[in-house]
């Protein structure tokens, strides 16, 4: 239904989710999963910033993206492996790729390595200014 007078807000946007999470509960609703063991929620890294806890973040994307955080590093490369003595947080567009790495570096023995529940696209969207205040720690690459 169009938004109308008295109706709920519509997002304008949509994002795409890890689909290994997503669950249809009827033909129009999805579901999605939160895994806490190898997911970070948005809402959980802006607390951290605000904090001044923030995790060392890995950008699992190729070619960057149009936004990324403050003090985010590029993925090193298949080689990497993680600090053991600090909290990794990895991610991408949508968490698909970083929910993968997440659980393959755990799996590893790297236990403090979790993945951007949505990735950088859901973290943009549940974070607004005007809501958050103008400090949302993402940046502008382009």
């Amino acid at each position: 239904m169009a938004g109308g007078e008295g109706d709920a807000p519509v997002l304008s946007r949509q994002i795409r989710l890890n689909p290994v999470a997503r669950r249809q509960l009827d033909e129009s609703t999805p579901v999605f999963y939160f895994d806490p063991r190898v997911e970070v929620s948005p809402f959980a890294l802006f607390r951290c910033f605000e904090e001044g806890r923030a995790p060392l973040l890995v950008d699992l994307r190729p070619a960057g993206g149009r936004l990324t955080f403050a003090g985010a590093l590029p993925y090193p490369g298949p080689g990497w492996t993680p600090p053991t003595g600090r909290d990794v947080l990895v991610f991408d567009d949508d968490g698909t790729a970083a929910v993968g790495e997440a659980r393959r570096l755990q799996a590893a023995g790297f236990s403090r390595v979790k993945a951007l529940f949505g990735g950088i696209d859901l973290y943009e969207l549940a974070l607004d200014p005007q809501v958050v205040g103008p400090e949302t720690h993402l940046r502008e690459t382009r």
